[in-house]
């Protein structure tokens, strides 16, 4: 039988996590272990109980990047599914989401994850990524029935994915720095770099108990690990080809966030990334060494619109996406 570590992460206050477990361990036709990594939970102890479940306590909150690095790297099976601790795996899905991993072409896997309720509704059926390294959750609100097919996407929904051991320890996990947020995309982008593919299941449901929540630190955090990735992904011919829209649309972001409250967090972002300017080089370097073994087009995945949902709070003019569409399509070829 399949052996599967399920990792999941455990914060504050989690009403819904002993649900999550149980579902968990419920996993037909796989053996499952789950390992939680106590982030600083008040509800571990509805889940430790009676239940075949390992705890690992760090000491702080390591981030949701931390958290999932630390658990990955005490999972006793070579087969990594990550589930949120708000998300209710169904029955089969663990077990559909590992069987995608045995094409080894496949680097990572992610499941369908949708809302609840009836009809289906979906969170995430994989997500889009702009190429100024925006991130949302692809199809959110829309039929489950429109997106019931298996399809190579940009990248996968953190809250329910799947990865080789062999393959995570290849692109070395999600980036700790990035604490939370963005961090899924950048290891999506990262695993595209590699030669390795992306890949939605859709027969691998989860129902997340989505609550689309952003305070001003989620800003600072999105905001502040977009530009990490936008900085360090791209070789340096490719920066300075965006940088004619790079520009303008930092000022645009920075004219919403002054609308939304968030300015403040913006300008943070934008100091914390002057000041760790020899953490980017490094990450540079370290990146372009990784691509150099690859030769396929990882842009080729990139969005050149955004079409990010009214509800994720940062909304595109039709205008703007025109432009961005027709920058993207003049200066895409030469981008690496």
């Amino acid at each position: 039988m399949r052996q599967i570590s399920v990792l999941i992460l455990a914060y504050g206050d989690e009403p819904l996590l002993a649900q999550c477990v149980d579902a968990a361990l419920a996993s037909r036709d796989v053996d499952v272990e789950v390992v939680v990594v106590d982030n600083g939970s008040t509800s571990l102890a509805d889940v430790v109980t009676e239940r075949r479940v390992r705890i690992i306590t760090p000491g702080g909150n390591t981030g949701f990047a931390g958290g999932c690095n630390l658990a990955a790297s005490r999972a006793s099976h070579d087969t990594l599914v990550f589930v949120n601790s708000d998300l209710v795996v169904r029955p089969d899905a663990v077990a559909r989401l590992s069987e995608r991993l045995d094409d080894t072409s496949v680097g990572l896997a992610t499941g369908a994850v949708l809302l609840p309720g009836e009809p289906l509704v979906v969170n995430s059926v994989g997500n889009p990524i702009h190429y100024l390294m925006f991130s949302w959750a692809g199809a959110f609100g829309e039929p489950f029935n429109d997106h019931d097919r298996a399809t190579s996407v940009a990248g996968v929904s953190g809250a329910f994915f799947a990865c080789r051991r062999e393959h995570w320890d290849h692109v070395h996990g999600f980036d700790p720095t990035f604490f939370a947020y963005a961090e899924d995309a950048d290891l999506s982008l990262r695993t595209w770099q590699s030669g390795q593919s992306v890949v939605m299941v859709p027969d691998a449901i989860g129902i997340h108990h989505y609550a689309f929540t952003k305070d001003n630190t989620k800003w600072f955090l999105l905001e502040r690990n977009r530009g990490i990735a936008l900085l360090t992904l791209y070789d340096r011919r490719s920066r300075w080809l965006l940088a004619p829209v790079i520009l303008p649309v930092e000022i645009g972001v920075f004219v919403a966030a002054l609308r939304g409250g968030w300015a403040r967090e913006k300008v943070d972002s934008w100091r914390w990334l002057w000041s760790h300017r020899a953490y980017l080089r490094q990450r540079r370097e370290l990146i372009a060494s990784a691509k150099k073994a690859c030769d396929t087009r990882w842009t080729d995945v990139l969005s050149d619109e955004m079409h990010i949902p009214d509800e994720f709070g940062l909304r595109v003019p039709t205008i703007v996406n025109f432009v961005l569409g027709r920058y993207w399509r003049l200066v895409a070829p030469h981008i690496a």
